[in-house]
């Protein structure tokens, strides 16, 4: 299967680069697989379409202002202090960091991207901030896509100065800088477990007023965490779909909820995966289970998901418009059909529907 089967043509003015004033006033177009047939509708029009036995699974992870600008310094130079001026002297220039996954608490190492990436090598020292706020950090290792792992020295308010320093990581595609009103708009009115560098867009929609009419209706959710890492910022490289291979994200899934979601599957109720991120822990964790059931517990799950792939939990999905080419894209084409999922997509196209991340939404079923 290519990657270039995947691929699809989009007016760049249909980026969404702003979010709307209302988060539940977004667009949803809504898609029967059974009989392809599409409806343009409204997001306010979601808790009507479930149904009462339905189980609304979220995706609970909050973004952190994970990207850092700063400076580096050259190899071999001596730690900088923020507070010795001469020292600063030692500083090359501009960096950016996007902190993507945390490999120990202690020492505080992280795997992340960084820009200019060829400039940045082993042994490198990064400051970020001044005085004492400021965050200081060394490139210890190098992945195979060009990724470093860097230490940030032992501070005891680490998150509390990446809140202050940090920004929100807004995707590529959207074409300017992040706004203070972003680290509200990109985050999910119920996010609460630290540790996401990208959004689970598909939840953006919802507000406090539009899970009450859900759960009104006596709908039951399920909140479980995927935080989202490098794999969302990772372009395929292959050309053939099965050579990709993707990267682990840390998943959590607690007793509560994992007897939700097993008591919806052995009473043949219809579980709703809310964004890609549900899906891929869901299925990743089933996967796991000789019978299918989902266990509590954390874990890193890295599972791919295209055409050819038999869902085991997921009875319909909630999700974004995505990329072309992109492995979020083969998802959707892994539960609606891949020539249904592109005619959709072209119709969200003449319809002239908001894409990506700010943008509106489809609901499958």
């Amino acid at each position: 299967m290519l990657v270039s089967d995947f691929d699809y043509q989009l007016p760049e003015e249909l980026i969404a680069q702003e979010p709307l004033a209302d988060r539940s006033s977004s667009r949803m177009l809504h898609l029967r697989r059974d009989s392809g047939e599409l409806q343009d509708q409204r997001f306010t029009d979601f808790p009507e379409l479930l149904r009462p036995d339905d189980l609304l699974v979220l995706n609970n992870t909050r973004v952190f202002p994970a990207r850092l600008y700063g400076h580096r310094s050259g190899a071999n130079a001596q730690p900088i202090s923020p507070n010795n001026p001469a020292a600063r002297e030692f500083l090359k220039g501009r960096v950016e960091v996007l902190l993507t996954k945390q490999v120990s608490e202690n020492p505080n190492e992280w795997e992340c991207l960084v820009h200019p990436g060829r400039k940045i090598g082993m042994g490198e020292h990064l400051l970020f901030g001044e005085g004492d706020d400021a965050l200081r950090a060394d490139v210890v290792g190098r992945g195979t896509f060009g990724e470093r792992t860097i230490r940030f020295e032992p501070v005891g308010d680490f998150f509390a100065r990446v809140e202050r320093l940090g920004h929100v990581p807004l995707p590529p595609y959207i074409a300017r800088a992040d706004a203070p009103g972003d680290r509200d708009r990109y985050q999910t009115v119920y996010a609460s477990q630290r540790g996401s560098v990208a959004a689970p867009t598909a939840g953006l929609h919802f507000t406090p007023a539009i899970l009450n009419r859900i759960r009104d209706r006596k709908i039951e959710i399920a909140e479980i965490t995927l935080h989202v890492g490098l794999g969302t910022f990772q372009p395929i490289h292959a050309e053939v779909v099965e050579a990709h291979k993707l990267h682990s994200e840390r998943y959590s899934i607690s007793h509560g909820a994992a007897e939700q979601i097993n008591q919806a599957r052995e009473s043949g109720r219809r579980i709703i995966a809310v964004g890609t991120t549900s899906v891929r822990t869901l299925e990743y964790v089933a996967g796991k289970s000789p019978g299918g059931n989902i266990d509590p517990g954390n874990g890193e799950a890295n599972l791919f998901i295209y055409p050819g792939y038999k869902f085991r939990v997921v009875g319909a999905l909630l999700t974004n418009f995505h990329l072309p080419k992109s492995t979020l894209l083969m998802l959707v084409a892994a539960f609606a059909g891949r020539e249904r999922t592109l005619a959709t997509y072209e119709h969200a196209v003449r319809e002239r529907y908001r894409f990506y991340s700010y943008g509106d939404c489809m609901f499958i079923e």
